[in-house]
């Protein structure tokens, strides 16, 4: 098979997403380096709009330029985070995910100008953060603490928060990690604190299905073990045909024996009911895991729980 000279890389033009496409780039000079690479940014109706994403169609709204893009032949690879690709529905028809990259960490963190860790928080708190998911668990765990509405990019949420918007922000770790602001973190909370959202930490790599020379190239950047948590995840998202305002969290884990586990939550918006769900797969494949998870969650009464959320 041919090898292409030069991939085009489509990506949204933000500081992490670029940031992310530098590491792409990079693992795949390791990988081939006779192959040149192109970085074509766009922004997405996610970025532009600082309202309520529901509005805009859901998460979708991130990725659906990115993805015209692709289709049109104005790029031959699309670099994702796999929380913001819908799972509601099939991907774009006529692409498909060439690789799944090794996991970054996938637990958010509290960011808080005095280094204040999210129990030392006190009453009233505003915590900037548009996340049904962390408001959710926060409402249960810290229900002293106020959410205030905030979007944007990790750089501009930041910028918010010095600006006196927020006393304090929670963001993922990998994010801060990729826009090479770690140092801002005032506490890493587990996960057991704060559930992460399906997909974190997962960079996907999307190819036009008909792009074989493209798949053959990128396909060996991908890591089995994302690929197998990425895949049980995004069945498990499909299943409940979850929308965006569905505070749903869940992460599977790949143990060093090759043993997949996958636990997962529902929650109503306040946090008063949290629906819990934690299985092992031994000899279920991964779409199948995540399968049997929903359904122990069908069982407890997601599926009401998820339609009776407006959105």
């Amino acid at each position: 098979m041919s090898v292409p000279e030069l991939i085009r890389i489509v990506t949204r033009s933000s500081p992490m997403a670029l940031a992310q496409v530098e590491r792409v780039r990079t693992e795949l000079a390791a990988l081939r380096p006779e192959i040149r690479t192109e970085v074509v940014p766009v922004t997405t109706s996610g970025d532009r709009w600082m309202g309520d994403l529901a509005k805009l169609g859901g998460k979708g709204a991130f990725t659906k330029e990115v993805d015209a893009a692709l289709l049109a032949g104005e790029a031959d690879l699309a670099v994702h985070c796999v929380k913001d690709v819908p799972a509601d529905r099939p991907l774009p028809a006529g692409t498909t995910f060439a690789a799944f990259l090794a996991r970054d960490d996938i637990r958010d963190a509290l960011v808080h100008p005095d280094g204040l860790t999210l129990d030392e928080l006190p009453p009233g708190t505003r915590i900037g953060t548009s996340s049904v998911r962390r408001i959710a668990q926060l409402a249960a765990s810290h229900p002293e603490l106020e959410c205030v509405p905030m979007r944007g990019n990790a750089n501009r949420r930041l910028e918010k928060l010095a600006a006196g918007d927020a006393d304090a922000l929670l963001l993922a770790v990998s994010g801060l990690e990729r826009i090479g602001r770690p140092d801002v973190i005032s506490e890493v909370l587990s996960v057991e604190t704060m559930c992460p959202p399906i997909g974190a930490g997962i960079l996907a790599l999307q190819c036009r299905q008909d792009d074989t020379e493209t798949i053959d190239v990128v396909s060996g950047l991908g890591d089995p073990n994302a690929y197998r948590e990425a895949t049980a995840e995004r069945m498990f998202l499909h299943v409940l045909q979850g929308h965006c305002n569905s505070p749903i969290a869940g992460y599977a884990t790949a143990e060093r024996g090759g043993e997949l586990s996958l636990r997962a939550k529902v929650f109503t918006p306040d946090g008063k009911r949290v629906l819990n769900a934690h299985e092992w797969a031994g000899p279920l494949d991964p779409a199948t895991l995540g399968t049997s998870v929903a359904v122990a969650l069908l069982r407890q009464g997601a599926r009401e729980l998820i339609d009776g959320i407006a959105h």
